[in-house]
């Protein structure tokens, strides 16, 4: 194969856009169809598929996990995110299962719950609410996880 060579250019594009972060298999498509032709890009997914570089399910769960572990969101929400990535809803739903929306919720808002011990009731509901709603809780987590949050701000103030 030459470095002129269509499938060698495909698969470096393909390595080089995994190199930053892990990919859909959609993901990595849309990018390569942008360059290369539709036989070129199937050649090379196929190739990378095989190879374990493009997997769809370990990608889901590496997903779900970075979005517990450092951007809590709602299990709908990280299931939304998934396949607007091009993930199956099948693997997304699966990737999520193992997410609690309380728990999720209290973490998400903890951080800002922080920010705001000066904060009077009224705007302390109103602010971790939208917080948490922008994030896909449900009313019913919003308003729990609020609650809680409001109790728990004595000792979240002194772990602070």
């Amino acid at each position: 194969m030459s470095d002129a060579d269509p499938s060698q250019r495909a698969r470096a594009a393909a390595l080089r856009l995994l190199s930053y972060r892990p990919r859909s298999e959609a993901e990595v498509r849309v990018h390569l169809r942008r360059r290369f032709d539709s036989p070129v890009v199937e050649k090379v997914i196929d190739t990378l598929v095989e190879q374990s570089l493009l997997d769809d399910i370990a990608f889901a769960r590496l997903w779900s996990e970075s979005r517990h572990s450092h951007h809590p969101r709602s299990a709908w929400a990280v299931k939304r995110e998934l396949t607007a990535k091009g993930v199956d809803r099948d693997i997304a739903a699966e990737a999520v299962e193992d997410i609690d929306d309380e728990e999720s919720a209290y973490r998400a808002g903890l951080r800002l719950a922080q920010k705001l011990e000066e904060a009077d009731i009224r705007t302390f509901r109103r602010k971790i609410w939208g917080y948490l709603w922008r994030r896909g809780f449900s009313e019913s987590v919003s308003r729990h996880t609020t609650d809680r949050l409001w109790k728990d701000q004595p000792q979240i103030q002194e772990g602070h």
